[in-house]
């Protein structure tokens, strides 16, 4: 066989991961034989040779979309670029656990289902069904798992309880319970800043009741306005998980403690991201994940595509006018 064939397949998507064919063509390796990986992890900010916790298998979750609207392009984006990986992975003979949640209890969709004048389970049932007639429509394989947030309130409860039983967490003046970033030693890692260069980010609001504004939210208190499918009962009161603790919930339940491939769009390494590790690490003591993959934005005029700017396009009007494959490659 000739020497190794180094294929980058991966970076019109954003994922900058090399990855490499012991010898011979690249479309005729055998099936099941693992091959060579390296993944640029955003943890190290290098590539890395790709080496599973479980032999011959991989476990990986991925970001998926909160489902107050219909998806848009930079949606597609991560959703093509993460089933690339892992048909590769399951090419190159791994067993693969596949997660990609959906976020079904949140400001913006309790907010979308009352202009609507529709109940928050009516509007994230048509949502899922559209997410998934844009995903079969451009050829994206279902993931192993699918978990919707709501479903997984009591492990996201779980997780508080053992964070405040070691000082992570604090109920605050206003009903809300909230994670101490200063007490969390490994805060900013993922990012490379220190906890005093980071900022409060997109979902992370200054409020009352927080003993430092980097601060975020475990368990919302619930307000009189919001409808009772948005209260859960919790030794903290009548209220809603925050944003972060979902993905810890159900990635934790699902694939374990530590696991193989955590990935998402750019745009979620802090702080989402960087609050999942908080967590999910002091609450159980070990790595979330051991690689950290992150897609590059779809830009309109030289801005990341998302519904907060307006600037966005659905999946469904490009097909309208291309091709599924054409817009898949994008």
């Amino acid at each position: 066989m000739g020497a190794a064939v180094r294929c980058c397949i991966l970076p019109r998507f954003g994922l900058a991961s090399t990855l490499e064919v012991p010898g011979g063509d690249f479309f005729a390796f055998t099936p099941h034989v693992f091959m060579s990986l390296r993944i640029h992890n955003t943890l190290s900010r290098g590539l890395e040779i790709f080496q599973p916790l479980v032999p011959g298998q991989v476990r990986m979750y991925v970001c998926g979309m909160t489902v107050y609207d219909l998806c848009h392009l930079g949606h597609a984006r991560s959703m093509v670029a993460f089933d690339v990986v892992q048909r590769w992975l399951k090419a190159s003979g791994y067993r693969v656990t596949y997660v990609r949640n959906i976020t079904d209890i949140d400001d913006k969709i309790i907010r979308r289902a009352q202009e609507n004048r529709e109940t928050i389970g009516s509007l994230t049932d048509r949502m899922v069904d559209a997410l998934h007639q844009d995903a079969d429509a451009l050829g994206i394989e279902r993931p192993t798992h699918e978990p919707r947030a709501t479903a997984f309130v009591p492990h996201m409860l779980g997780i508080i309880s053992k964070l405040e039983q070691r000082g992570l967490a604090y109920r605050s003046c206003d009903g809300d319970v909230n994670f101490a970033v200063r007490g969390f030693e490994g805060y900013g890692k993922l990012s490379g800043k220190s906890v005093d260069e980071l900022r409060a980010g997109e979902r992370v609001a200054v409020a009352d009741g927080k003993n430092d504004p980097l601060d975020f939210v475990l368990w919302k208190a619930a307000k009189p306005a919001e409808p009772d499918e948005a209260k859960w009962d919790s030794p903290y009161g009548l209220g809603r998980p925050g944003w972060h603790i979902e993905c810890s919930a159900m990635g934790c339940e699902l694939l374990g403690e530590s696991f193989d491939i955590h990935g998402g769009g750019a745009d979620l390494q802090f702080p989402h991201h960087e609050n999942e590790i908080a967590q999910s690490e002091g609450a159980h003591g070990k790595p979330l994940a051991r690689y950290w993959m992150h897609n590059g934005f779809v830009r309109v005029d030289n801005e990341k595509m998302s519904k907060s700017l307006g600037n966005f396009f659905t999946i469904r009007e490009v097909l309208e006018k291309f091709d599924a494959r054409i817009t898949a490659a994008l």
